[in-house]
């Protein structure tokens, strides 16, 4: 994208025909600049209409962020979050591990309308087209060391699954250790990375990312099944559904700041995709045990039932597949 193609976007937002002479004189730019700022936005999973004569338009319009919506929905919330809503950056977390460096406090939130370099666990791409998903993060501060934060994942799980249950995603469930999945395709997934001294304090920094109205461009370029709100049935506005995800997120982390993860293992096992299930996972040096899935432990271990006993494993670069009979 070009310095300009979301300010001629929110041009197009009335759904009506648009020259370019007209959005270049509105915002002092060529009719080149104009051509070239929705050159590829259509790889960004908009449908933009153009007719030689008419102009642009968008066929169907971006819902934005708005900073006063998702304020005024926090309520008396509003003032422990630092809301900070920008249109384009490259990836949240990394936003908040360089603010969090400079001493940034608690409770700072930003949320991008596009991240260029959204990033899920094991350096995957979190990819996403514009408006069509909420990618955000959050820095939050607690004395306690790593050790401690071991079921940090997890108890944000939780977090996120009584939000989306409670706009209507039902049929939601977790995937150890940082998935929201439906129907075992994934609609959400968490990346946590901490900074901070080995006994504490720590700075915990919290990307979400939750697929609202994925385009089949996106979910083309994606390895694995997945699924949006749209699809099932959810029509959430992210501003709403920001809110309501900071909310939750509050309750359970103001909960595991003096608490850990055992306030929540039994919720998170009830919810858990693959529980008593078989599944197998792959290690870093290329192991890959199986076994029945006995749970999760009050530390956010999972506890895996195999051939020799009961093994526990955390989170780190381990992943989990189902085993197919």
């Amino acid at each position: 994208m070009t310095p300009y193609t979301l300010a001629v976007l929110r041009m197009l937002e009335d759904g009506e025909f648009h020259s370019g002479q007209e959005i270049g004189r509105r915002l002092g730019i060529s009719r080149e600049s104009v051509s070239n700022a929705l050159a590829q936005v259509e790889d960004h999973g908009l449908e933009l209409d153009r007719v030689r004569g008419r102009g642009y338009r968008l066929l169907k319009p971006v819902r934005w962020l708005d900073a006063r919506q998702i304020r005024a929905r926090l309520g008396r919330l509003s003032k422990r979050y630092a809301l900070e809503v920008v249109e384009q950056t490259g990836s949240t977390n990394d936003d908040l591990l360089a603010r969090a460096a400079q001493g940034a406090p608690s409770g700072l939130v930003r949320v991008a309308e596009l991240q260029t370099r959204g990033r899920g666990r094991r350096g995957r791409q979190w990819h996403t087209g514009l408006g069509d998903a909420l990618t955000f993060s959050l820095l939050w501060r607690f004395s306690q060391g790593g050790g401690f934060l071991s079921g940090l994942s997890l108890a944000v799980g939780v977090a996120l699954l009584r939000a989306l249950r409670g706009l209507g995603a039902q049929d939601a469930a977790l995937k150890w250790p940082n998935d929201v999945l439906w129907r075992y395709r994934k609609l959400a997934g968490i990346l946590i990375e901490l900074t901070g001294e080995v006994m504490g304090p720590t700075a915990a920094v919290i990307g979400i990312g939750v697929n609202l109205r994925l385009a089949d461009s996106v979910v083309d370029r994606i390895d694995q099944p997945v699924v949006d709100l749209a699809r099932i049935g959810v029509d959430a506005d992210r501003n709403r559904l920001l809110a309501e995800l900071l909310i939750e997120l509050a309750r359970v982390l103001d909960v595991f700041s003096v608490h850990g993860f055992a306030p929540f293992a039994r919720e998170w096992n009830r919810a858990h995709a693959y529980q008593d299930r078989m599944v197998r996972l792959r290690m870093p040096d290329g192991a890959a045990p199986e076994g029945r899935v006995a749970g999760v432990a009050e530390d956010g271990a999972l506890l895996l039932a195999t051939r020799s006993g009961t093994r526990r494993y955390y989170g780190g670069e381990l992943s989990m597949r189902p085993v197919r009979s």
